[in-house]
């Protein structure tokens, strides 16, 4: 994603949701239900547009409210900003330059930036470009010099000036090629070398190397007429409208738009369901692994899972008012793609692994109650974890909300009188009974850890 929130104390996988359907139901009516029960139910998201390959076979499903002004119906020709998933394709831009022999793997990134960009290195280890295409370049996530005017649209004022400040004035902690780091920044500076090295903009490239040749002429940057008039409106994890995001010179990072359809015609060239002028450069971004984390590595832009004797290529993404996936299985040749119009993140990337392999927990859809605001009342307080990180609870009427140390304020729902769940992270809060109207101690659940705090003045 974009903007991936270090919310509390980091992400967890989600637990087990779903519809029970009969058995004479088709495909397409099963993918429905569970779209039907993640909006209705788990109050998720507005809306939602699924897709399904399976023995080659697409399956398509759309469910909720587009949100936009037209109320246009969702379907597979509905636009959807998607986010971090960008960056499979500015990997994909790059293995298809590297066929061309306009650029190789192992250039400095600085070969291709003006003269007066001091490009830092690791005690004379360059930043490579494959090192940006696979998280690995020792940047960091994010520059520190991104401070954006309008929060609502982080990246726009985000220029190739501020951008070149940053990287003459850093300094790496980290060789490169040698530490994972998720990669706004890398892959934001990774499209526009490739473009400037093409001395086209970033979207030209995309456009004509990769969209003209899959036939996806429903994935841009810049929205034509038509793709606009079927935006699917974002929301946030309120539900609440909120502003399309636009991308500068961080564009290889999250600014492209796209449908269903367009996407089904991306993940069926890198199964090799069809040959296209872009075979051997999907390969390539394949074909290089470094390590992430147990049980998962990178490739070029992809992240790759080898869990439940499966291998599962995908990337995620979102924006701050869309979550999106792609992915498949090498295996078995199943693949998902989930279309979401608001920040679900966690629930839409564990939604769509489970549609590839049932092995992965799909997430478990937590049902909201009302919960009187007296009750509500006695949980206003801070309670500290550990001295460094303390939560302070705040209620607003029938509405609770907590802020963690250093982070936003975030919404909590009541799943019971006790139990509260988020729906920005995969995290759950369970209060103790009040005494003397006040409860002495809460329990964060996240990370399969019960961290309990006590109430502090």
């Amino acid at each position: 994603m974009l903007h991936r929130r270090s919310l509390l104390l980091g992400g967890s996988a989600l637990l087990l949701g779903g519809a029970r359907l009969h058995a004479q139901s088709s495909p397409e009516q099963e993918l429905a239900a569970l779209l039907k029960d993640h909006i209705e139910a788990g109050h998720e998201t507005m809306g939602l547009v699924a897709g399904r390959i399976d023995g080659g076979r697409r399956i398509a499903a759309a469910y909720g409210r587009s949100g936009a002004a037209n109320d246009r119906p969702l379907d597979a020709d509905t636009v959807f900003e998607i986010g971090s998933i960008t960056k499979v394709f500015t990997a994909l831009l790059l293995a298809e330059m590297v066929g061309r022999g306009e650029v190789a793997l192992d250039d400095p990134a600085a070969k291709f930036l003006p003269e007066r960009v001091r490009m830092p290195e690791y005690q004379g280890v360059p930043i490579t470009l494959l090192d940006l295409a696979t998280y690995t370049s020792g940047l960091p996530r994010m520059p520190d010099n991104f401070a954006p005017k309008d929060p609502t649209n982080p990246y726009a004022d985000y220029t190739a000036d501020r951008l070149y400040d940053f990287l003459s004035s850093h300094k790496l902690a980290y060789t490169p090629g040698k530490h994972y780091e998720y990669a706004n920044l890398g892959f934001g500076l990774l499209g526009h070398v490739l473009a400037l090295r093409a001395g086209k903009s970033y979207e030209e490239l995309v456009t004509s190397r990769i969209c003209a040749p899959l036939g996806m002429d429903d994935t841009r940057i810049t929205l034509s007429a038509a793709m606009r008039e079927r935006l699917a409106q974002g929301h946030n994890t309120a539900l609440a409208p909120v502003a399309n995001w636009d991308l500068d010179v961080l564009a290889g990072a999250g600014a492209l738009r796209s449908t269903l359809n367009d996407l089904f015609k991306f993940v069926e060239a890198y199964q090799g369901a069809r040959e296209t002028p872009l075979s051997a450069a999907m390969k390539m971004t394949l074909s290089v692994r470094r390590p992430r984390e147990t049980q998962r590595d990178v490739a070029m832009g992809w992240f790759t899972s080898l869990r439940f004797d499966d291998e599962v290529i995908w990337k995620d993404g979102g924006t701050g008012g869309y979550a999106t996936f792609i992915g498949y299985s090498t295996r078995t040749g199943k693949a998902s793609i989930l279309l979401s119009n608001a920040s679900d993140y966690a629930a839409n990337t564990s939604f769509a692994l489970n549609m590839i392999n049932t092995a992965y927990p799909p997430p478990k859809i937590r049902r909201e109650v009302s919960v009187d605001p007296a009750l509500l009342a006695a949980y206003v307080g801070r309670y500290q974890i550990v001295p460094t990180f303390v939560l302070t609870v705040r209620a607003d009427g029938a509405h609770l909300y907590v802020q963690a140390t250093g982070q936003a304020e975030y919404e909590v729902f009541a799943e019971s009188e006790t139990d509260f769940f988020y729906r920005v992270v995969d995290a759950q809060l369970t209060f103790a009974k009040p005494e003397d109207g006040a409860a002495p101690m809460l329990t964060l659940h996240q990370n399969g850890k019960d961290m309990r705090g006590r109430r502090v003045p």
